[in-house]
């Protein structure tokens, strides 16, 4: 199958999934600055969804872009990923209206964690196909490997502290905002 086709998909599925999200926040009632305070929760919990679903977007551009042939392990595999970023506007919002909230928080580190196991599913799926660009980008992968202990960890600190669990999500994204040019190096790399 051509690449191309699955990564329009995807872009499609991905740019569904952020409107969704910011068509759930709710105008608040008021004219005045003070009128966003309730809405505030809401407001940044779809920052860190939309900062999500934007890191997402962006290695799997690039992955794709390593990648050599797709086949139907591919496909499922891509499936999967999107389903679990199909239910950030879900989780997002409830995160966001119950904001110290223990549950919300736990089952929005748990979308988190099984999308980054979907990614991960993915990008091997890929390499077993016969990215062997993919295969030594990747190489360790350290971000990869720690970004499911810190969900886990952020999950479980959520009984405790939600907002310190928030935190925790936080800087996985954080972690993940630093370019990763891996990708990009191992391509030109093999150009030359």
């Amino acid at each position: 199958m051509n690449k191309s086709r699955l990564e329009a998909f995807s872009d499609g599925v991905i740019a569904i999934i952020i409107t969704i999200m910011v068509i759930e926040m709710r105008i608040p009632h008021g004219e005045n600055m003070l009128a966003l305070m309730p809405v505030l929760p809401v407001f940044l919990s779809y920052v860190m969804s939309f900062i999500y679903v934007g890191i997402y977007w962006n290695n799997h551009h690039n992955m794709l872009h390593a990648s050599g042939d797709i086949n139907g392990a591919v496909l499922w595999a891509n499936l999967h990923l999107l389903f679990w970023l199909s239910l950030f506007p879900f989780v997002t919002g409830w995160m966001g209206e119950n904001r110290l909230a223990i549950a919300p928080t736990e089952l929005y580190g748990a979308v988190l964690l099984m999308a980054a196991m979907a990614y991960f599913i993915l990008q091997h799926t890929i390499i077993a196909a016969g990215a062997q660009v993919l295969r030594r980008a990747v190489g360790r992968d350290w971000k990869g490997k720690a970004s499911p202990m810190l969900y886990i960890f952020g999950i479980l600190s959520a009984q405790w502290s939600p907002t310190f669990s928030k935190a925790v999500y936080a800087a996985v994204a954080l972690l993940w905002l630093v370019p990763d040019r891996r990708i990009e190096k191992t391509l030109m790399q093999s150009k030359d």
